[in-house]
């Protein structure tokens, strides 16, 4: 299993009873309400060659610069911050370096979280009707809609999002609630549809790898008060999926939920990791309220 890439259908990868191929297993496993485009896409990075071995060859260097950003931001907390630049060379990176899977899963988040923030506000406005809740929705189609500070308007969306909807209930002195009927119009039960991605022999960087590799030119493009914020709201998957459940009237889904108690928060040395784990997090709820969208139907 481990001497050779899994192929672009998992699903054809033969079984063998004596050595069961640990990706067939969880491809083919239900347990987890993940898409099937999404889970495809995930487990065959993870059995990709950047995954396996260039990773790993990469996390004490990228350890070492992390460290020597974060002191520089002891010092000069908001110089430098190019948020342009990062975008720019986010997209550089990926339309040149990452693979097809890769780059699914990134565009793929930023729709199913633009999704799942408007699941939950549709029905909090059955509860405080008043209720002026920003975000702003991000759709990307394309790799070159990541250069308009889509991954900054991110976190800015998650904060007023909380902030909102909380003085919202607060000033009406009510709490989320499972409303009389749950309106599921934000949740798509249909495949994103993306312009076609690079697929050159040069995009072959996994979406972990990406990932860890940008989180430390993330600290360093960002003031350090934004790199803050961005990394402490990774901590607010748990957040989300108590609002997802207090409407639900079921914290089923809580189990599925990896990143926590965000009022202690980790260490930004930590955020590749958990960067990563967001988007599982968010990939596993939004595919759990589209099951509850079919049931619904």
């Amino acid at each position: 299993m481990f001497e050779g890439r899994v192929p672009r259908d998992l699903a054809a990868v033969p079984h063998d009873p004596a050595d069961p191929n640990p990706w067939l297993a969880l491809y083919l496993d239900d347990s987890i309400p993940f898409d099937e485009t999404a889970k495809a896409a995930l487990l065959r990075g993870n059995d990709s060659y950047s995954r396996r071995f260039l990773l790993p060859a990469l996390r004490p260097l990228l350890f070492v610069f992390f460290v020597l950003v974060q002191m520089l931001r002891r010092v000069f907390q908001s110089w430098p911050s190019m948020p342009e630049t990062l975008h720019r060379m986010i997209h550089w990176g990926l339309r040149n370096f990452a693979s097809p899977d890769a780059n699914t899963l990134i565009l793929r988040h930023f729709n199913v979280g633009t999704e799942i923030l408007a699941f939950i506000r549709d029905n909090a406005l059955q509860i405080v009707p008043e209720a002026e809740i920003r975000s702003v929705p991000l759709r990307p189609k394309r790799l070159a809609d990541l250069t308009d500070n889509l991954f900054l308007q991110h976190d800015l969306n998650v904060y007023n999002f909380i902030i909102d909807l909380n003085r919202a209930l607060r000033a009406a002195g009510k709490t989320l609630q499972p409303p009389a009927r749950l309106n599921f119009d934000a949740i798509t039960d249909e495949p994103f549809d993306f312009e076609p991605l690079p697929d050159a022999k040069r995009n072959f960087i996994d979406v972990q790898t990406a990932v860890e590799v940008y989180t430390p030119f993330y600290a360093l493009f960002l003031a350090r008060r934004d790199f803050i914020r961005a990394a402490n709201s990774l901590q607010l998957d748990e957040t989300f999926a108590i609002y997802v459940a207090r409407l639900l009237g079921t914290d089923y889904h809580m189990s599925l939920i990896k990143n926590q108690h965000p009022m202690v928060p980790l260490s930004p040395l930590q955020a590749g990791f958990r960067l990563m784990m967001h988007g599982y997090d968010a990939e596993a709820l939004h595919g759990y309220l589209r099951r509850l969208k079919r049931a619904q139907a």
